[in-house]
């Protein structure tokens, strides 16, 4: 039987849309057999890898207020590495998914960075939320994560969507680039310090990508616009959600042809 492989890239907040995406997916009645995800997108890919589907997702979400949310944050006063320790992040997680790779109902691969070695990391078996974890810790907020010997930062920073990584282990490749775009407030022109420092991060990652698009790209490549959406504006989770009702759609045409093509059995 083919098979589909799903990229899912870093973004903060934007990722949520990932969910849309993936319900999709689920609405074609098709379901990737493996998946790849970094920061944001390694939370979105565990939660499918372990057979949620889009809506259950979806519903997840929506559980969450603002008063949850905030919840999660725990911030440390003394931490020089980072302003939140993610451990509330974790416990959440360990509530919903499974403790280890091996126990996902689907194959999934999960980028981190490796700081002192100036490279992606991909996790594949052993502590999901260990991965995880060190996949979303996004330099400045989240404190790195170390293992073993080896100190992990967020996964966007080396491999924003890391579709390259299953490439060669399914016949249709989906990618989903959720970084977004920035445009110039007219009323605020210069950034703030937080602004800076994540817009650094984002010319960085799109640099990262028109490079590797260069070399290869997916078969379904998708960018939704995103527009002046920051990583940590989940509380404007309906409005972000919303923005992206179009994408799904050519997104939905793109797959149901290439399926067609392809000639895909559907499940």
């Amino acid at each position: 039987m083919k098979t589909i492989g799903l990229a899912l890239g870093s973004g903060g907040a934007r990722g949520l849309v990932h969910i849309s995406f993936i319900q999709a997916l689920d609405e074609l009645g098709v379901r990737a057999s493996v998946i790849s995800g970094a920061s944001i997108g390694s939370i979105i890919g565990a939660f499918y890898a372990a057979g949620f589907s889009g809506n259950e997702m979806f519903e997840l979400v929506e559980s969450l207020g603002l008063r949850e949310l905030s919840r999660m944050v725990d911030f440390t006063v003394l931490g020089i590495s980072g302003l939140v320790k993610g451990h509330r992040v974790e416990d959440f997680l360990k509530k919903h998914l499974p403790a280890t790779f091996e126990e996902l109902e689907y194959p999934l691969n999960i980028v981190a960075t490796n700081y002192w070695k100036s490279d992606d990391a991909v996790f594949r078996s052993g502590d999901l939320i260990e991965a995880i974890r060190a996949s979303i810790s996004i330099p400045g907020i989240f404190t790195p994560v170390k293992v073993r010997d080896d100190v992990y930062i967020d996964g966007g920073l080396s491999n924003p969507v890391p579709y390259d990584i299953i490439r060669d282990q399914c016949d249709l490749l989906i990618g989903i680039d959720v970084s977004g775009t920035m445009t110039c407030s007219r009323r605020n022109p210069v950034p703030n310090m937080f602004e800076a420092i994540m817009g650094t991060f984002h010319i960085m990652e799109m640099s990262m990508m028109e490079s590797k698009m260069k070399v290869s790209r997916p078969d379904i490549y998708v960018k939704p616009d995103l527009r002046n959406y920051q990583i940590m504006d989940f509380h404007r989770k309906d409005e972000i959600l919303a923005s992206v009702e179009k994408d799904v759609e050519k997104f939905r045409q793109a797959v149901s042809g290439k399926l067609k093509e392809r000639k895909f059995k559907l499940f």
